[in-house]
C-alpha cells in the first residue's frame, strides 16, 4: 500500500537550516534556527526588550555600510551581492531598528549564553526582509540574500552581540535615563529654592537635631541626583568599547582589519554617542567587566533614589500624628478598611523598583565574575536583558515619580516651624556662650519639666534679653557664624 505523502500544515511552511529542515510559522520572517531555539528555550515568556533588538539592527546596518565600502559584500566572499542587494539589506536593518519587525523576535532571554540564538534570529529576518524589498521570494530555499554569508559577513554573535548589548544600554541611558534625571534634578533644585525661608528641625539617628531650612534639607536632595547624573554618565561611558571586529575569539578572524572601526564610526553616526573599537578585542569578547562596571552605577543611583523617595515619605508622614512637613499630592485611596486614608505611594513604587535594580546588579556580578571563561562569556543575553530593565526601571521611575510626586509636593510651614521652638537642641547655640556641660543641664532640665530652651533661659537669667535672642534666633542657626 502506498504511503501517502505528508503535507505541511497550511499554517507553517518548511526552512532549512545545517541541521535539516523544520517547520516555521507561514509568515515569519525568521527561520529555522530562529525555530530550533523558540523550541529549545520555553522559559521565561521574557523575549528581547525593543531596545535591544534596535540595537541588533543598528550593529547591522554598520556592518553591512562597512562590508560595502569595503567592497567585502559585493566582489569577495561567495554569491556577491549587487549594490541594490546591498541596499535592500540596509533597509531591512533600518526596519528592524525603527521596530517595525519587533513581533519576530520570540526568542526567550535564557537561551543559548552568547546570544548565537538571538543573533541568527537578526540575520534571519534582515535576510528575508532585504529579500522582499529586492523584489524576490523571501519563501525560496536558496537565499539570495542569505543570513549567514551577507548579513552575518565578518562578524561572529561573540562579537556583535556584545557590541548590540552596549548599544542599546548606552542608546538608553542617552536617551532615557539621563534626561529623567535631569528633570528631576531641576525639580528638587527648585523646591529648595522656593522652600529656603522655612525652618524646620533637623534630625539625625531620627532624633530632634538642630534647626535648618526646608530648602537646605531639599538641596541636599538635589545634590544626591546631580551626583546621579554623573554616574549615569560614567554608566554610558564604561560601555563606549565595541568587541565588534573581534569575530570568534578576538583574533578577527573572516573580517577585514578595518571592519570594527568603521562599525564603530557607525554606530557613532547612527546615535550620538562617541563609540569606538575596543582597544584589546580578546578582553572585549572575553569578558564583560565593562557591563558590570555600567550596572554598578546604575545600582548607585537606585540607592540614591530609594533614599531621597524614602527621606519624602518620612517628611511626608502624617498629616495630624507624624512630621507632615511635606504634603504629597493625593493619588489614590491608600487603604480599603480605613476610609480617607491617603498613602505616599509614588515614593513607596520608587522604593521598590530601586531594590530591583539594586537585586540585578548581583545578577551583572555573578555573570561578570563567572561567566567569562577564556575567550567568552556565555551569560550574555541575561546581562543584556537585566542591564537594559534597570535602565527602563530607573528611567520610567523617576518620570512618574516627578509626575505624579515631586512635581506638585507643597511645603506644610506651619508643621515645619512648630516643632524648632520645642527642640531640646536649640540648647546648640549656647555653647559659645555658656559652655556644653552648662547647655547640657538646661536640655535635661527643660526636657524633665516641659519648658522649652528659651522659656528656661528666661527664668534663670542665663544670658542678657538680646544676647539670648541671637543665640536662639533659629534662622541664625541654619549657617555658619563668625
Amino acid at each position: 500500500m502506498a504511503t501517502e505523502k505528508t503535507q505541511p500544515h497550511p499554517e507553517v511552511r518548511i526552512e532549512k537550516d545545517s541541521m535539516g529542515k523544520i517547520e516555521v510559522p507561514a509568515q515569519a520572517y525568521y527561520g529555522a534556527q530562529t525555530q530550533r531555539a523558540v523550541a529549545n528555550f520555553p522559559v521565561s515568556g521574557w523575549t528581547m526588550a525593543p531596545a535591544m533588538i534596535a540595537a541588533m539592527g543598528r550593529v547591522k546596518y554598520g556592518c553591512g555600510v562597512a562590508n560595502h565600502d569595503l567592497k567585502k559584500l559585493t566582489e569577495t566572499g561567495k554569491n556577491p551581492l549587487s549594490d541594490q542587494q546591498v541596499q535592500s539589506l540596509l533597509a531591512a536593518a533600518q526596519d528592524v531598528i525603527d521596530g517595525k519587525l519587533n513581533d519576530q523576535f520570540p526568542i526567550d532571554v535564557f537561551q543559548t549564553g552568547s546570544g548565537t540564538s538571538s543573533n541568527m534570529n537578526v540575520n534571519e529576518v534582515i535576510s528575508n526582509r532585504a529579500i522582499e524589498i529586492d523584489g524576490g521570494d523571501r519563501f525560496a530555499e536558496a537565499k539570495s540574500i542569505h543570513p549567514n554569508d551577507h548579513v552575518n559577513m565578518g562578524q561572529s554573535t561573540n562579537d556583535t552581540f556584545p557590541t548590540a548589548i552596549h548599544v542599546a544600554v548606552a542608546v538608553e541611558i542617552k536617551n532615557s535615563l539621563l534626561p529623567a534625571l535631569t528633570r528631576l534634578e531641576q525639580v528638587l533644585i527648585g523646591k529648595a529654592k522656593d522652600w529656603d525661608r522655612i525652618i524646620k528641625i533637623g534630625r539625625t539617628h531620627l532624633a530632634d537635631a538642630t534647626p535648618l531650612r526646608l530648602g537646605q534639607e531639599f538641596g541636599g536632595f538635589a545634590r544626591q541626583i546631580t551626583l546621579s547624573i554623573g554616574r549615569a554618565q560614567k554608566a554610558l561611558d564604561a560601555v563606549l568599547e565595541l568587541p565588534v571586529g573581534g569575530t570568534a575569539v578576538g583574533s578577527g578572524i573572516n573580517t577585514h582589519p578595518e571592519f570594527g572601526q568603521r562599525v564603530a564610526t557607525s554606530l557613532a553616526e547612527q546615535t550620538g554617542i562617541p563609540f569606538i573599537e575596543a582597544l584589546n578585542h580578546f578582553e572585549a569578547n572575553a569578558q564583560r567587566d565593562g557591563l558590570v562596571d555600567c550596572h554598578g552605577h546604575l545600582k548607585t543611583i537606585a540607592s540614591t533614589l530609594f533614599n531621597v523617595s524614602n527621606n519624602i515619605r518620612w517628611l511626608s508622614a502624617g498629616p495630624r500624628c507624624g512630621f507632615n512637613e511635606v504634603v504629597l499630592p493625593t493619588r489614590q485611596p491608600g487603604s480599603s478598611i480605613m476610609p480617607g486614608k491617603i498613602n505616599p505611594v509614588m515614593c513607596e513604587s520608587m522604593m521598590q523598583l530601586t531594590a530591583r535594580v539594586m537585586g540585578n546588579d548581583q545578577t551583572l556580578t555573578i555573570c561578570g565574575a563567572a561567566g567569562g571563561q577564556f575567550q567568552l562569556n556565555i551569560m550574555m543575553p541575561v546581562m543584556g536583558h537585566t542591564t537594559l530593565e534597570s535602565v527602563a526601571l530607573l528611567a520610567s521611575g523617576t518620570e512618574a515619580f516627578i509626575d505624579f510626586c515631586a512635581a506638585e509636593m507643597e511645603a506644610n510651614e506651619e508643621s515645619c516651624n512648630a516643632a524648632v521652638e520645642k527642640s531640646l537642641s536649640m540648647c546648640t547655640s549656647l555653647n559659645p556662650y555658656i559652655g556644653y556641660e552648662k547647655a547640657a543641664e538646661l536640655a535635661k532640665e527643660a526636657f524633665k519639666s516641659g519648658k522649652t530652651i528659651r522659656e528656661l533661659c528666661i527664668e534663670k537669667n542665663v544670658l542678657p534679653e538680646d544676647q539670648l535672642a541671637e543665640a536662639l534666633d533659629p534662622m541664625r542657626m541654619t549657617e555658619p557664624q563668625m
